[in-house]
Formats: C-alpha cells, structure tokens, sequence
C-alpha cells in the first residue's frame, strides 16, 4: 500500500490553511442547511410518527461512518476522501467507485441546494435563481478555500440564530403538544427504515471535512477531532428542532407541508418568523451549496490525478492553489442538473449514491490495524451493514437510478481498462 504522505502527492499540491474550528464549521454549514430544510417532510411522509426513530438510527449510522472516516482521514489527508481509502485499502476499483458515486450523488445534492434557494428566493424564477447561485459560489471556492470557510462561518452563523427562533417559537406556543410525539402504528419498521435513510442525506457533510484532507493543517489531530464535534452539533439541532415541528404540526401535517419550518412557526402564531424562516432557508441552502461544490471538486481532483477522470482536471490554480478546472466543471454540471432536476427526488438519489460510498468507507477502515488506528471493529461492522440496509430501504425509483448510475461508473471503470491493457506492449 501507498505511504499516506505520498497520497495525492502530486506537483501540485493544495495549501494546509484550515484550522479545527474552520473545518467544524465546514461541516455544519453540509449538515444543518441540506437537512432541516430539505429532509423533514419525506422522512416525515415515510415514517409518520416514528420520524424521531428514523432520525436516532440515521444517527447512529452516521456515527459509525463518521468515526471510520475521521480514523481514515487522519491516515490517508489527501483530496478525495472515501475514493483515496477504498483505493488505498480496497483496491483501484472500489475507490473508484466510491468516487464516482459521490460525484454523482453530490452533484444532484448540488442541484437540490440550489433549487431550494430559487424556491425559498423566488419561487416564480427559481431555476434562473438556481443556476445564478452555483455560478456565483463558485466563483467564491475558485477564489480560494480561506474564503470559502469564512462565508461558511457567516451562513452557519445565521441559520443555527433563525433555527434557534423557530424551536423557541413553537416550544413556548400555546399550540405545542407533546402528545404529537407519540409513536402510533403509522410508523412501520420500513418506513422508519426508508426516513432514516432519507434523513442520512442530510448528515453526510461531514464528508466535506474529509475530502478537505489535503488542505487542513495537522490533519491526523484535527479531523477526527472536527467530525465528531460537527456531527455531533447537528445532532442535538435537528433533534430539537424536529421535537418542535412535530410538537405543533403533527406528522401528518409536517408529512404534507412543502416549507415544514415556516408552517410550524405560522401554527405557532408567530407569522412575522415567516419571512424570517424563508431568508433562513435560502442562506442554509446557500452554505449546503457552497460546501457540497467544494466537496465534489476536490473528489473529481483526486480521480482526476489518477485519470479516471480527464486528467486536465487535477490543475491546481497558481495563486488561489484551488482546483480551478475541476471547480469550473463541477460548476457547470450542476447548473445543466439545476434546470431540469426535482428537488425531492434528488434527495433519494443522492442519498443512494452516499450511503454506498460510506459502505466503502467502513469496510476500508476494517482494514486499519490497531497501529494504524483501527476503531473498534463493531463500529465498521454496524457502519457497512446500516448503509447498505438504508441504501436498499429508500424509494424504489431511487435506488434503481441509483443502482443505474453505479453500473454506468463499473462499465466505463472496465473500458477504461480493457483499452490501456490494449496498449500495453
């Protein structure tokens, strides 16, 4: 196997400049905005009153990814994340197809960021607001990832104040009802399976602190100690505020809604939140955007390097010390994805392709040696068996595109193969 200081160990190489808290903050801005304004009511539509129990098993899912890809991270602290560990630790085709599922998985996440601000924005216009917001972010990751984590700092900032409001809003209102919360026979083992995989799209960012290997300083202490510190954050908001929604609307009702957080602040009684909600939503899609961009061009660097995809991609830009062709694609795709995509059923999609790429994550960190920091082995255990039981109990629609997409990636990964065993002397 590769020495870990020589992966990604290209010419160029990108410049270390995040600290613990600007990689937590990273995190949180993937996390918080995709998840409590894109994936309550589907999960909610699935579950029904078992939501919360979808929630704590995406949780713990999560915390086993996130623990086998911090131990990971630390050992492998190059760009691309779960592709360089399955390449690394799997073997060429794994990693490759761990890639190319995040990349593709990612890229819908994209457009479902995207379109939730042209919704939230202008409801009227939101595919032109769509694609003038990839556009302008990025813009922001070419010009560097310093600025990027300062625009995160910002938008997590606001969205962690506006979720804050709502939670107090509908906790402290005289329609809260703690009896919503009950579990009834609504809530089957599948569709508590089927939330929890929903509701999984929306605390996988923590990725984004992985595929950022290659710019952290002391990546082996400060990665697995920010996965951890974001996940856990996000944890304890989206269960506070999913308490409070479900406390006014009511599972069916939150299944129903299409803006869940600005109803439940309507059937608090506090209307004048409303429009407060809706700039909240926008700005936590926004920073989702922001990341998830940044995350995907930093895979598509490391594939790019190693040629499963256009090597002319693996550039590193002279000055911002960016991946600024891969940026540029990334950008581009996502704005063609933007104009045609739904975002409920990107949701699914996305959630597919993630959940097979953190199934490569556990069993690469099955592979670590105790020296080599190895978690202990019940934690890649659960991690693979949870992901792929969640993978296979969303929709069907998503998991056949997804499944389609995976075969896409296996059959051009063998191509690619057969014609340079071809020119091989």
């Amino acid at each position: 196997m590769s020495n870990p200081s020589t992966v990604g160990g290209a010419p160029d190489e990108l410049r270390r400049r995040l600290g613990l808290s600007d990689a937590v903050v990273i995190g949180l801005g993937s996390m918080i905005g995709a998840g409590i304004f894109a994936a309550l009511a589907p999960a909610a539509h699935a579950a029904g009153s078992g939501l919360l129990l979808g929630l704590a098993l995406a949780a713990v899912v999560a915390y086993c990814n996130a623990t086998s890809s911090a131990r990971l991270a630390a050992r492998y602290p190059a760009s691309g994340g779960t592709y360089v560990y399955g390449r690394e630790r799997l073997g060429d085709f794994w990693g490759y197809l761990a890639g190319w599922g995040f990349v593709v998985g990612k890229t819908a996440s994209c457009a479902a960021m995207a379109l939730t601000v042209g919704f939230y924005i202008w409801p009227g216009q939101a595919h032109a607001v769509a694609v003038a917001s990839v556009v302008a972010l990025t813009a922001v990751n070419y010009a560097g990832v310093q600025k990027s984590a300062l625009l995160t700092r910002a938008v997590v900032a606001v969205v962690l104040a506006v979720l804050a409001a709502v939670a107090v809003a509908a906790l402290t209102s005289g329609e809260a009802d703690a009896v919503r919360l009950d579990i009834g026979a609504d809530a089957t083992f599948g569709g508590v399976l089927q939330a929890a995989g929903l509701l999984f799209f929306a605390f996988a960012g923590y990725a984004r602190i992985a595929t950022l290997g290659e710019e952290v300083r002391d990546p082996a202490r400060t990665i697995p100690r920010a996965i951890p510190l974001a996940l856990g954050i996000t944890l304890v908001v989206y269960t506070v505020v999913a308490i409070a929604v479900l406390t006014v609307l009511g599972p069916q009702q939150l299944a129903d809604a299409t803006a869940p957080l600005s109803d439940a602040v309507r059937a608090a009684g506090a209307d004048w939140l409303v429009p407060v909600v809706r700039v909240g939503a926008a700005v936590a899609a926004l920073g989702s955007l922001l990341a998830l961009i940044l995350g995907v061009s930093r895979t598509t660097l490391a594939m790019a390097r190693d040629r499963h995809l256009p090597h002319a991609l693996a550039a590193v830009h002279p000055k911002f010390k960016v991946p600024h062709r891969a940026e540029l694609v990334v950008g581009a795709v996502v704005v063609v994805v933007a104009a045609t995509a739904d975002v409920r059923g990107a949701i699914g999609f996305s959630s597919f392709g993630v959940l097979v790429y953190y199934a490569l994550a556990n069993a690469s960190a099955w592979t670590l040696t105790p020296e080599e920091g190895r978690p202990a082995p019940v934690v890649p255990v659960v991690g693979l068996a949870g992901c792929l039981v969640l993978a296979f109990a969303l929709p069907v629609s998503s998991v056949i595109s997804g499944a389609a997409v995976l075969a896409v990636g296996t059959a051009a990964f063998g191509i690619r193969r057969a014609v340079a065993a071809r020119r091989e002397p």
